[in-house]
């Protein structure tokens, strides 16, 4: 039997603004899947290394202050470096412009949601990566 898609949601850096992603965690919530919200003021290496702790299947971070390419640059570092980087699905969301969302997932970012995604485009692109969670 498997367990639910757990997905750890944060708020990496200073960028204070977190209705975006409430809202994403409570509609992967009302999807049925089990979702951890950090809160905000994240650093990369404690967003890490709470996803690790917690086994998440999903990683997803919100990002509105322009800091994306540098952020996700050292999430992805740190999850190479614990060989997690294939084990946990890494997800982002925010203002991220069109010109960076390429680049990002040339580096290893799945997907990129930006202002205006359904939610139910959020939830089927995880289901269809996590296919029912770790068993």
């Amino acid at each position: 039997m498997s367990r639910k898609i757990k997905v750890l949601l944060s708020k990496v850096g200073l960028d204070g603004h977190e209705r975006g992603i409430k809202v994403i965690a409570m509609g992967l919530a009302d999807a049925g899947m089990e979702v951890i919200y950090t809160g905000m003021y994240q650093t990369p290496d404690r967003v890490v290394a709470t996803a690790i702790q917690e086994d998440v299947d999903v990683l997803g971070v919100s990002t509105l202050s322009g800091g994306h390419m540098a952020t996700f640059s050292e999430i992805l570092g740190l999850l190479k470096k614990e060989g997690k980087e294939k084990d946990i699905l890494l997800i982002g969301g925010g203002i991220v412009p069109q010109d960076d969302v390429q680049r990002l997932k040339e580096m290893g970012v799945s997907e990129l949601f930006r202002p205006g995604t359904k939610m139910g485009d959020v939830v089927k692109f995880i289901k269809s990566r996590c296919e029912g969670g770790k068993s």
